[in-house]
C-alpha cells in the first residue's frame, strides 16, 4: 500500500508539473502567427528563423492598399485590405482560397482561433468568419470604425473601436460580455497577459483592465495619443506615444520604469517588439529605427531609413524585420543594427511582418501581399497544406512541444514506477 501511495504521489506531482509547464508555454508558444504581433503578449518574436535574403517567393494583388498585418495559421495566410475584403491565401503559393466582402475598408489585422477568423472593419463591425470557407458566422456592430486588431482568449474576443470603447465579445455568438469606455478613440490592439488586458487610447492613456470583468486596474497618462499596441514581457509593459517617447511600465502597478525619447518632434506610432533583452521600435518623425536596452531604456543602436517607420517590427533568429514609408521592407542584424537586406515595394509599408516557417509575410500600400524566403528545392517533396483550423490563441498548442512534454511525463512515470516495483520485489525476495 505504501508503494502504491508513493506511485500515486509521483504521478500526481509529474502531472501537476506538466500542466504548469504547458500553461507557462501557453503565453509564449506559437502555432503559426495567429494574432497581431505573433502572440497575446505582442512580443513580436518568432520561434522560426527568418529569411536571410530578399528572395521573393510570391506576391498577391488586392484591390487597394494594405495596412492590415497578416495572420498565418496551418498553411493559410489571412489579411485585410482597403478594398473592403478579407483574404485567405495559400501561404506557400499565394493562391487565393477565399475572400469575404465587408461593408468598409479593413485596416484591422485578423486573429485566428478555433477555426474562426476575427477581424474589424470601417463599417463599424467586428466579423467572425469560418477559416476554411470564409462564410460569416456572426458580426457585432460597434459605435464607430474598428481599426483595432482583435485579440482572442478564453472564449472572448477583445477589440477596440473609434467610439472610445474596448469590447469583450463572446467568441462563439458575438454577444457583448462587457465594455469599457475611454476618453477617445482606440486603435491599439489589446495585449493579454496573466488575466490582464493592456491597450492604449487617443486620450493619451495606457490602460490595464481585468480581462474577465473589464474593471480597471490602473491607467498611465503619457503626453500624447497612444496608438501603439503594448508589448508585455517579463512583467513590463512597453508602449510608445505620439509624445516622441517609448515607455516601460510596471505591468502590475502602471508605475513608470523608464522612458526613451526619440530625436524628432512628432509621434512614435510603432508598437515595440521585445526579444533577448532589447526593445525594437520605429519613429515616424526622424526616419530612425531604434534598439533600446529593455532594462535601462538606453539606446543600443539606431538605423536611419528614408521614411518614417509606422509599423511594428518582428524578431526572428538573429534578424529584426520592419517596413518603412520609404516603400521598403528591411532586415537588420538584431544585435548590431547592421544592414542585411531590403526590398523595394511600390508604396509605403505600413503592414507589420509575420515570420512563419522561415518565410516573411507582409502587405504594402501598393495593394500587394508579399512572401520572402528561400526558394524550395526542386527535389523536395511538396508540403501538404493543412486545413485552417487553429488551436486557441495563447492557449494550449497541438504543436510538437506539447506532445514531447506529455511523452516525457509518461516515460518518467513508467520508468520510476517500474524501478519502485523492482525495488519492492527485491525486498520481498531478500526477506524470504
Amino acid at each position: 500500500m505504501r508503494l502504491l501511495g508513493l506511485i500515486f504521489l509521483l504521478i500526481l506531482g509529474l502531472s501537476v508539473f506538466s500542466m504548469l509547464s504547458l500553461g507557462a508555454m501557453g503565453e509564449t508558444a506559437q502555432d503559426g502567427w495567429s494574432v497581431f504581433h505573433g502572440d497575446l503578449a505582442h512580443s513580436g518574436y518568432s520561434f522560426s528563423s527568418g529569411p536571410s535574403t530578399n528572395n521573393l517567393l510570391w506576391s498577391f494583388p488586392t484591390g487597394r492598399g494594405i495596412w492590415s498585418s497578416p495572420a498565418v495559421v496551418n498553411g493559410v495566410l489571412y489579411i485585410g485590405s482597403m478594398d473592403k475584403q478579407v483574404y485567405a491565401l495559400n501561404a506557400s503559393s499565394g493562391g487565393l482560397l477565399w475572400n469575404y466582402t465587408t461593408g468598409g475598408q479593413v485596416w484591422s489585422s485578423p486573429a485566428v482561433a478555433h477555426g474562426v477568423v476575427y477581424v474589424g472593419s470601417l463599417d463599424h463591425k467586428v466579423y467572425a468568419l469560418d477559416a476554411i470557407d470564409g462564410r460569416s458566422l456572426w458580426n457585432f456592430t460597434a459605435g464607430s470604425f474598428v481599426y483595432s486588431p482583435p485579440a482572442v482568449a478564453d472564449g472572448l474576443v477583445y477589440v477596440g473601436s473609434s467610439d472610445h470603447t474596448m469590447y469583450a465579445l463572446d467568441a462563439v455568438t458575438g454577444s457583448l460580455v462587457w465594455n469599457y469606455t475611454t476618453g477617445k478613440e482606440i486603435y491599439s490592439c489589446p495585449a493579454l497577459v496573466n488575466g490582464k488586458l493592456f491597450f492604449g487610447s487617443y486620450d493619451y492613456r495606457v490602460y490595464c483592465l481585468d480581462a474577465s470583468s473589464g474593471v480597471q486596474i490602473w491607467n498611465y497618462t503619457t503626453g500624447e495619443v497612444v496608438e501603439s499596441s503594448p508589448a508585455v514581457v517579463n512583467g513590463v509593459v512597453y508602449v510608445a506615444s505620439y509624445d516622441n517617447r517609448t515607455y516601460a511600465l510596471d505591468a502590475a502597478t502602471g508605475r513608470q520604469i523608464w522612458n526613451f525619447t526619440t530625436g524628432g518632434d512628432q509621434c512614435v506610432q510603432s508598437s515595440p517588439a521585445v526579444a533577448n533583452g532589447i526593445v525594437y521600435v520605429g519613429a515616424n518623425d526622424v526616419n530612425i529605427f531604434y534598439a533600446i536596452n529593455a532594462s535601462s531604456g538606453k539606446q543600443i543602436w539606431n538605423y536611419a531609413t528614408e521614411g518614417g517607420v509606422f509599423n511594428c517590427p518582428v524578431v526572428a533568429g538573429n534578424l529584426v524585420y520592419f517596413g518603412s514609408a520609404d516603400n521598403k521592407t528591411y532586415a537588420l542584424d538584431a544585435a548590431t543594427g547592421e544592414f542585411v537586406w531590403s526590398y523595394q515595394t511600390g508604396n509605403n509599408v505600413f503592414s507589420s511582418p509575420a515570420v512563419v516557417n522561415g518565410i516573411l509575410y507582409v502587405g504594402s500600400y501598393d495593394h500587394k501581399v508579399y512572401a520572402f524566403g528561400p526558394s524550395p528545392s526542386p527535389t523536395s517533396t511538396p508540403t501538404q497544406t493543412a486545413s485552417p483550423t487553429s488551436t486557441p490563441v495563447g492557449g494550449s498548442s497541438s504543436s510538437l512541444v506539447y506532445y514531447l512534454v506529455i511523452a516525457v511525463v509518461v516515460v518518467a512515470v513508467v520508468v520510476l514506477a517500474a524501478a519502485l516495483l523492482l525495488r519492492q520485489k527485491r525486498k520481498v525476495a531478500s526477506s524470504g
